[in-house]
């Protein structure tokens, strides 16, 4: 896949069935409840929370989750790629999207967690400037495993 195949942009209410559905086929993803996604597209650009989807050839094919927190840093909360669509570039654009959106709001630092068992996910985030900074012990269950505590310093 080519990047002039692909478009991210900021989700939209048509988007939410997919982006659930692309949610649950994920066993790694955190699962939130379809609400929690429409409120997110529901609140102003002023928004706390902000909502990315890539789409190709008019299906979206991935999403992106960002968040500023009170403490003025931003946290990647999520991101998910269809199986049939990973390794070609689609993760790594819409973490550029949720930077960049955070970036746009004074943001100084980005934090993440990623299952540790996760390592073509830990390549990525490394690969954009996250550095592991520490660990949960035993945080996600089904299967049990570590979070990795992973932070990039924004320019």
């Amino acid at each position: 896949m080519s990047f002039s195949e692909l478009s991210v942009r900021r989700a939209r209410a048509g988007d939410l069935d997919a982006i659930v559905e692309l949610e649950r086929g994920s066993l790694t993803a955190p699962h939130w409840a379809a609400s929690v996604y429409a409120g997110i597209v529901e609140r102003d650009v002023a928004s706390q929370r902000s909502l990315f989807v890539a789409e190709k050839g008019g299906e979206v094919v991935g999403f992106a989750v960002g968040a500023m927190q009170p403490d003025g840093v931003g946290e990647l909360e999520s991101v998910v790629v269809a199986a049939a669509a990973q390794r070609a570039g689609i993760g790594r654009a819409l973490c550029g999207a949720v930077i960049g959106w955070c970036r746009e709001r004074g943001v100084r630092e980005m934090r993440l967690e990623v299952r540790a068992g996760s390592g073509g996910a830990i390549i990525l985030y490394e690969g954009l400037g996250f550095v592991e900074v520490g660990r949960r012990r035993g945080y996600y269950s089904g299967p049990e495993e570590d979070a990795v505590l992973m932070r990039h310093k924004l320019q």
